[in-house]
Formats: structure tokens, sequence, C-alpha cells
């Protein structure tokens, strides 16, 4: 692998991510532009069959063992680290998701190697790697140069599209062994399971969403009229979820449900990366907020400057006028 640009191809319970698929999709613009092959790393336990999707590599390197079975941080960086202690990759792209997120930080400090997180993008400026990274909840954006080699990247998710990095074909693949020690190896007792909701939010084509603009649990009946004229149904912020304002089935983000209604209204919704994560690729967003810098308004289609409070009352009243109108 010396020389290429690798992705860790993150796989969770028999199915690669579609984090994965994003950074694949952006790991293979950064190997045309360096003139480097793209090679994907796929770790696991009789997980060979999933090698056949990440046809847009080049080439895939495929690591067998039982303590990879599942995705852990500490054993994943551990087999990572054995892969690149003979080889020097370019660069070593690590798609940030609840299950992956400090791989590639571990990988970093065990080798001494620059690692650069929470990157959007990345561009090849004078053969050096440049990311563009979000901080401080996405309120901030930095452009970051990587002053050597491997790079190791963390891929915010939505970096590109997924459909872009997944490519069913045949690729070359590498069987690599690592030594794990089977002491140090974290284990997962179980899964447990999100109840199931009263209202499968995937299939809606409206969907209005609250954040802590809307400032007290009562104001959610102002979001419920909404979505009632609008025929859809009501979804919240992690905020919202976590004060107990709406169960967990309704939670849309990150480390909740992916959503892409025709129709998504945000009330009251800053905007952070992981809220936009789940939501970013319904076909029309409108946001509401207050603060006319709020990164919602980078991803709304259409946004209203505005006390969600004083707002909500007007859009439903429109709404229903228009629609007594049409019928």
């Amino acid at each position: 692998m010396t020389g290429n640009v690798c992705v860790f191809a993150e796989q969770w319970r028999g199915q690669i991510s579609e984090a994965t698929y994003e950074t694949l999709a952006l790991g293979r613009e950064v190997a045309d532009k360096l003139g480097a092959p793209l090679t994907a790393i796929l770790t696991g336990c009789n997980s060979r069959n999933l090698v056949r999707s990440l046809g847009v590599a080049d080439s895939v390197v495929y690591v067998d063992h039982p303590l990879l079975a599942e995705i852990l941080p500490q054993t994943c960086a551990a087999a990572l680290v054995q892969l690149f202690l003979n080889t020097r990759p370019l660069a070593l792209l690590v798609p940030l998701t609840n299950i992956s997120l400090g791989i590639g930080t571990l990988v970093g400090a065990r080798l001494g190697v620059p690692v650069i997180n929470f990157c959007k993008d990345i561009q090849v400026a004078g053969g050096r790697l440049e990311a563009r990274c979000v901080m401080y909840g996405g309120k901030i954006e930095a452009t970051v140069g990587a002053t050597g080699d491997p790079a190791v990247l963390g891929i915010w998710p939505g970096a590109r599209p997924a459909e872009k990095g997944h490519i069913e074909r045949a690729v070359p693949v590498t069987d690599a062994a690592v030594v794990l020690e089977d002491a140090e190896a974290i284990r997962l007792s179980k899964y447990i399971e999100p109840e199931a909701g009263d209202v499968d939010l995937t299939k809606q084509d409206v969907l209005v969403a609250v954040g802590r603009g809307i400032q007290d649990r009562g104001n959610l009946g102002l979001a419920e009229e909404l979505a009632k004229a609008l025929g859809g149904a009501v979804c919240g912020s992690r905020p919202v979820i976590d004060q107990g304002w709406l169960p967990l089935s309704r939670q849309i983000g990150k480390s909740g449900l992916t959503v892409r209604p025709k129709l998504y209204v945000a009330l009251g919704i800053s905007g952070a990366p992981e809220h936009v994560e789940g939501m970013k690729g319904a076909d029309l967003i409108v946001a509401v907020n207050s603060d006319p810098h709020a990164p919602i308004f980078n991803v709304a289609h259409y946004g209203i400057v505005g006390d969600v409070l004083d707002t909500l009352p007007v859009l439903t009243s429109m709404v229903e006028a228009r629609r007594a109108h049409v019928t």
C-alpha cells in the first residue's frame, strides 16, 4: 500500500455503512488528483462477501480475525497500525460515525503521524492535502494542511453522495494477517434495539422538526398543528429528545434516524452537523430560526429569520387557507 490512498471500510452487523461509501467517493477524487491507487481496507470476521460492494477502489485489503467481527476503535486501530508498519500510504481516510469515531485518532497517535478530523472536503494543493474541517458544532470551518504522511483524515458524514462511492464489481483482494491480543479486547455483550415508534418517520413525505427554539414542551402543539395541516409528522433534534419532549423514535440525526422526505421544516434547530447528517437528503428544506447566522440556513432551500413561536401560527394559518382554497 506504499503510496496509496487508503479508506477504512466500516462494516457493522454484516453491512457496509453509508458513511463508508461517502468516504470512498471522496477518496476516489483524492487518489485521482494525486495520481495514486485507491485501496479499501476491510476488517471483519467472515466478511469477505462485502468486498464486491467496494468496487470504486482499485484494490481491497481484507483482514479476517474473530476480534474484528465488531468495529471497536482500539481493536481496529491495532490492526491498521500493523498494516502500516511496513508501508507508507499517502493518506488514510476514516469515516466518522458513532461506530468508527476514534479509530483514526488512535492510528495517528500510535504511528506518530498527523491526524485531521471532521473533514468535509479534501483538496490537493502543491502535492499536499488540505482538508476543510467543521468545528464547534459547524459554526466555524477551517482549512488545515497535512504536514506529513501518511496523513490520517476523519471524514464527516455527508462529504460526498454515498451512491458515488457504491460500485459493485470484482476488485483484486489481498488477505492480510494481524496479531491481536485477546486479553485486551473489548467485547459487546448485546445490542439494545430502539423501540418501534408509533410513526415510521422514514416513510413520511412531510416532517416538521423541532429544536430548542420551541422553548417548552407545551409549545409542541404548535408544531403538531402545522404537521397536521401539511399532512406530515412531528420529529425533533437530540436536545428535544434528551428533554423527554418527544420519544427516541422521533429523533433525527447522527444518533437517530436518517430521513429523506419531500419537505422538511426545521423549527428552532441550529443545524449542528449531527442533525444535518440525518436530514440533508430532503428534497426541500425550510428553516425557521431567530439567529440569522444559524448553520441550518447553509443547508436550507428557504429560510425565515424570526421567532419560531411567532412564525408557526402564521405558517399554519397560511397552509390551512391554501388547502381550503384548493379543495
